[in-house]
């Protein structure tokens, strides 16, 4: 996969990075990355030597069919590991169970805060239970990462990719030892995931925003869907009073006709 997918992504769309010393050369470490295309689990391992192991959503590797059993020998290709998301906090245990095993055997673990895809650009509040019980539970340094213009390579929805060149700033890696012992206190857990955020924001230059995407993008639909009620309204109304306006016309030519017959008699 990295000479396969990896190449090519490396050939076809030039990726640029800064600070690809502070990813060690063996050893543990969590890389900690803003969000914005499907395609940023791909960039990333893919200018790095090593492998890096993200989680994805159990789907992939469960879809029946010729295509499923495609789709899942492709994530485990890329180094993706499945996590039932049907429960939100059986979600949540799958995923810090998970990388807690790929750190525990010296690896990359590779994780996204936001916990989605941001819905516009932005950055939004890291969630913090998986990110930091994950670094208190195995010591592994964070090494913030800037995701830079991917959504405009594939934004969602879309299946062709634009040809353009996306970028990687890769952070120093940050020691959370003075929390050692405190992964069950959720002050330690917020304040360790904003530093991370921090750390994001000043990386990527996005603009921050202090709300989950998750709400972000409920907010979003149901914005869309009332634009979308109130312009079906707005067009009932139209054709409703376009309705009016042709009956009162004929109304009017009726009463103008009967008055014509009556000047005639």
């Amino acid at each position: 996969m990295k000479v396969s997918v990896g190449g090519s992504l490396k050939l076809v769309f030039r990726p640029w990075v800064e600070g690809l010393e502070n990813v060690p050369a063996e050893g543990p470490a969590i890389l900690a990355s803003n969000h914005l295309s499907f395609s940023d689990s791909f960039f990333l391992p893919a200018v790095l030597d090593r492998k890096v192991t993200f989680i994805a959503k159990a789907e992939y590797f469960t879809t029946p069919g010729v295509k499923g059993r495609l789709t899942a020998a492709f994530f485990k290709g890329v180094g993706q590991l499945p996590v039932d998301r049907s429960g939100a906090r059986g979600a949540g245990e799958a995923a810090i169970k998970s990388g807690i095993g790929v750190l525990e055997r010296g690896e990359l673990f590779g994780i996204y805060p936001e916990g989605t895809r941001s819905p516009d650009g932005r950055l939004y509040r890291g969630k913090p239970g998986g990110l930091a019980r994950v670094a208190l539970a195995t010591g592994a340094p964070v090494i913030p990462v800037a995701m830079i213009d991917t959504e405009k390579i594939q934004p969602p929805g879309k299946v062709v990719p634009k040809v353009m060149r996306p970028g990687i700033r890769i952070g120093r890696p940050l020691d959370f030892s003075r929390y050692e012992g405190m992964d069950h206190d959720r002050f330690v857990l917020r304040a360790l995931t904003d530093e991370v955020m921090y750390e994001i924001m000043k990386l990527s230059g996005q603009e921050y925003v202090d709300m989950y995407a998750t709400a972000a993008k409920r907010q979003i639909a149901e914005a869309a869907k009332a634009e979308k009620e109130a312009d079906k309204a707005a067009k009932a109304a139209l054709a409703q009073a376009e309705k009016d306006q042709k009956e009162k016309a004929e109304q009017a030519e009726q009463a103008a006709q009967a008055e014509k017959d009556r000047t005639d008699q």
